[in-house]
């Protein structure tokens, strides 16, 4: 970048902050507004450093690019917003959307803003030694200003194309496939544990490589995150009829974690908790 760039971030939950913050090495400033947050957030937003602002107007009005991070059910009408205050910058749809919702909120965009980039993170929150990738599609001038603005830092930047709705895709074909899996691992183990062969099923899965049946510690971290991953394989069951694939598994996976919406983010949940909260009826 020939100069550095005001960031805003959207609605910074664990990810959203952590992206940010990977930001601020090759920005100007990274902004967000705390107004109407809860006070996790506001404690996250201050821990990784990020800059508050009085309300979301006036982070649009600074900001050269605007992260939008938050849940699915929310990313049309937050872009929506941004849309009628005329938002002139680069924005960023980040979320876990299927690809003609990325679509529909480029097109609202259109015209006002300077650009609408696809935006897919996959891994961990980039924090404490880990990295995440942030994977980009849409006009490339926009896109080399994000490689450029994360460059050196945890969150790497891999570019699809150019094409909006590529990193949306991806997004929703790698979580089909791995949040569904653990949905069925979490549903087989208490499948086994009704019966009283739990320990028998670890024996079998013990001798395959790899199998999320043994790791038996993230039936409670499926639990405590349904709240996210359920709305997700929506949306992946969208874009999957979309593209005239069945979408039956991934609805099922959907409605499976429903059971456990009374979980959200109960980091202290063990297996056989989270497994007896999914069988209640």
């Amino acid at each position: 970048m020939t100069s550095k760039l005001t960031v805003g971030i959207l609605h910074p939950g664990s990810m959203g902050a952590a992206v940010a913050a990977c930001a601020r090495p090759n920005a100007e400033r990274v902004l967000w507004c705390p107004k109407g947050r809860s006070t996790a957030t506001v404690a996250r937003a201050e821990e990784v450093g990020l800059e508050p602002v009085g309300g979301l107007n006036e982070l649009l009005d600074q900001a050269d690019i605007v992260l939008s991070l938050c849940p699915p059910a929310a990313a049309e009408e937050l872009a929506r917003t941004v849309a009628e205050h005329r938002f002139a910058g680069v924005f960023v749809e980040a979320n876990a959307i299927n690809p003609e919702r990325t679509k529909r909120i480029a097109a609202l965009l259109d015209g006002s803003a300077r650009a609408v980039v696809d935006g897919a993170v996959i891994g961990s929150p980039p924090i404490g030694g880990k990295g995440t990738r942030l994977y980009l599609s849409g006009p490339l001038a926009a896109v080399s200003l994000l490689e450029e603005l994360f460059a050196d830092s945890p969150v790497k930047t891999p570019v699809l194309g150019s094409d909006v709705g590529q990193a949306s895709a991806l997004k929703l074909s790698y979580s089909s496939y791995q949040k569904a899996s653990r949905v069925l691992a979490a549903i087989a183990f208490g499948a086994a544990r009704a019966h009283g062969v739990d320990a028998a099923l670890l024996d079998v899965a013990s001798k395959r490589e790899g199998s999320y049946l043994v790791e038996t510690g993230y039936i409670a971290k499926t639990a405590a995150r349904a709240w996210r991953w359920g709305p997700e394989m929506d949306e992946a069951a969208d874009m999957l009829s979309a593209d005239g694939l069945p979408d039956e598994l991934l609805r099922a996976a959907a409605q499976t974690l429903a059971r456990w919406e009374s979980s959200k983010d109960l980091a202290g949940l063990t297996p056989d908790e989270a497994l007896d909260r999914l069988a209640e009826r």
